[in-house]
């Protein structure tokens, strides 16, 4: 009776230890809440984004997970509609109980988050691309990508050095067109530049030749800026040359990925963009800090996925690895640490540059992470 009395303790105290044990594994993951574009207009910037982070999720959980607690990954598609991303916030808030949120794959998606998280006081990290994200600076809010506005400049840089100052912007009335207008036209007086032509059109639109023979028409244009994402840009590109357009051909980030060259196809020859190092790992020189991350990156969303990566997806990893690395910092998923630890990110080489957060600037990174791309052969290269 002694016998059986005890190992029927030795039983419960086991299963007691193995559910206690179990209980911890699953009852206490991290959170991480992701709001994306993996449908719609905007797909082939949030699929590649939720791709990448189900990749590192997994294999920061094979490598034991962060604080030596697995990460959860709660993930909503918008379906590229911002309207529907706000409900999926509200839901990641309330009901999901996230730590924090990485997400937001457009501007119009992440803005219409933005007051739910600085009410609530949870971490959210953005993959969207204009200014407005960051500024003003929202205390919950922080975005990987380069803005708009840098974007604008790093394109007027090249301009100058080409002696270029006389220039038709044409964008999309879509959030990330807006934006990248407004900064445009905010930013064009301080590199000598003129905007003789600005032009519009609308992201679904199938034809812009009318546009174009506008801007073609235009006394003194000597070069044409497109700021938009998505196809638009690539019929833009096709346009253009069907009307024989010759003048320098300059985009945005906004495409800055292999799936332009395709949809563009040889009509791309010669176009010139700012792009993270993300679109050229193997055209970076062995001394650059970004080389070893863009690679690794490379090869292991290509062994996965079969597919090429691209500077969206990197916006993802981004978003995920600076979360991570927080965490790590502030010891705990505790939402006012973790929001304190992102904000003093400093020297954190990421896919889309260094970033050095601050109080006043809740994307640390500067116009040096942008390079200077042009399309030749069908491919990218570095611009001189």
């Amino acid at each position: 009776m002694k016998k059986t009395f005890k190992t029927l303790l030795a039983g419960a105290a086991l299963a007691l230890g193995s559910l206690s044990s179990l209980s911890a594994i699953a009852a206490d993951p991290i959170k991480i809440g992701s709001i994306l574009s993996v449908t719609g207009p905007a797909a082939f910037l949030g699929d590649p984004e939720l791709k990448t982070l189900q990749l590192y999720v997994e294999d920061i959980n094979k490598k034991g997970g962060v604080l030596g607690r697995q990460l959860q990954l709660v993930h909503y598609d918008d379906g590229s509609d911002a309207n529907k991303a706000n409900g999926f916030a509200k839901r990641l808030i309330d009901d999901d109980k996230v730590d924090l949120i990485v997400g937001g794959t457009t501007t119009g998606s992440t803005m219409s988050t933005v007051p739910l998280v600085e009410k609530a006081g949870v971490p959210f990290i953005s993959l969207a691309g204009a200014v407005v994200v960051v500024e003003p600076v929202k205390k919950w809010v922080f975005k990987t990508p380069h803005t708009d506005r840098m974007a604008a400049e790093k394109v007027f840089e090249d301009m100058k050095k080409r002696g270029i100052s006389k220039v038709a912007l044409f964008s999309e009335t879509s959030g990330f067109g807006q934006s990248g207008r407004k900064e445009t036209e905010a930013v064009a007086a301080k590199y000598g530049v003129t905007l003789v032509a600005n032009e519009t059109y609308g992201p679904k639109d199938t034809d812009m030749s009318p546009q174009l023979t506008k801007i073609k028409n235009t006394a003194g244009v000597q070069a044409v800026f497109v700021f938009g994402l998505g196809q638009g840009p690539a019929i833009v590109t096709k346009n253009y040359k069907q009307l024989g357009i010759t003048l320098p051909l300059y985009q945005s980030h906004g495409v800055a990925s292999d799936e332009f060259l395709k949809l563009a196809g040889p009509a791309a020859e010669g176009v010139r963009l700012p792009s993270p190092a993300q679109l050229i790992p193997e055209k970076l020189p062995a001394s650059d800090p970004q080389k070893p991350v863009v690679t690794a990156y490379d090869k292991a969303y290509k062994e996965r996925y079969k597919q090429d990566v691209s500077t969206f997806g990197g916006y993802a990893y981004d978003g995920l690895m600076i979360a991570v690395d927080a965490i790590k910092r502030a010891g705990s998923t505790d939402k006012a640490k973790v929001r304190d630890a992102i904000e003093a990110t400093k020297g954190f080489v990421g896919t889309s540059g260094k970033f050095n957060m601050s109080p006043t600037d809740h994307m640390g990174l500067d116009l040096s992470s942008f390079r200077m791309l042009e399309v030749k052969g069908g491919d990218w290269t570095i611009s001189q």
